[in-house]
């Protein structure tokens, strides 16, 4: 399990940051911060998830800070971030690709889908998240304010992880799984 490496200690998340409000068809309708769009029971915004595979078939995870509001600690995909109201999603997914881990590749796009998940009472994810899958040997640059640990795991490891220990993964990488392996399985690296 890799930890930190030699990536700066760059802050490149804030609770002040404007997300974009979307309603149920994707819709903009409207920005607030990212503090506020977690609050409560949460408010409906857009968000991406990347999997990022290397030439072996092998799936990058990290390990997210565990000074994260939501899910610290906790093994999600390999990126996961949103828009910036006014940025491109193109845009986003790579500047996010880069500060969180110091890498660049293709994306492509395979499916979105809205999700909401309560963390206790710290607040909660309600998203419409777009799920990209690319794939890359760059070397990994973990951004430790973002990142606890990260490693490469099999397709198959990761199902049975998911199976063994359901707890330790977060909520949408769980549901994006699922979907990736029965519907998209000929379309992963």
């Amino acid at each position: 399990m890799a930890k930190e490496t030699d990536q700066q200690a760059q802050v490149v998340s804030f609770d002040s940051e404007s997300l974009i409000l979307v309603d149920a068809n994707d819709r903009e309708i409207g920005h607030k911060s990212k503090a506020e769009c977690h609050d409560g029971q949460g408010i409906l915004h857009r968000a991406f998830s990347l999997f990022i595979f290397n030439s072996e078939g092998k799936l990058l995870l990290q390990q997210r800070s565990k000074t994260k509001r939501l899910w610290p600690g906790y093994w999600a995909n390999t990126c996961c971030s949103h828009p910036r109201a006014g940025e491109s999603m193109e845009l986003a997914t790579s500047r996010r690709l880069l500060e969180e881990l110091g890498m660049q590749c293709d994306l492509r796009f395979l499916f979105k889908f809205e999700y909401q998940a309560t963390f206790g009472d710290l607040g909660s994810e309600h998203e419409l998240c777009w799920v990209y899958v690319g794939q890359t040997d760059q070397p990994v640059a973990a951004n430790p304010n973002e990142i606890e640990a990260w490693r490469f795991v099999s397709p198959d490891e990761l199902t049975a992880e998911i199976e063994q220990h359901p707890e330790k993964f977060t909520p949408w990488l769980k549901l994006e799984w699922q979907r990736l392996r029965d519907d998209f399985a000929d379309q992963l690296p």
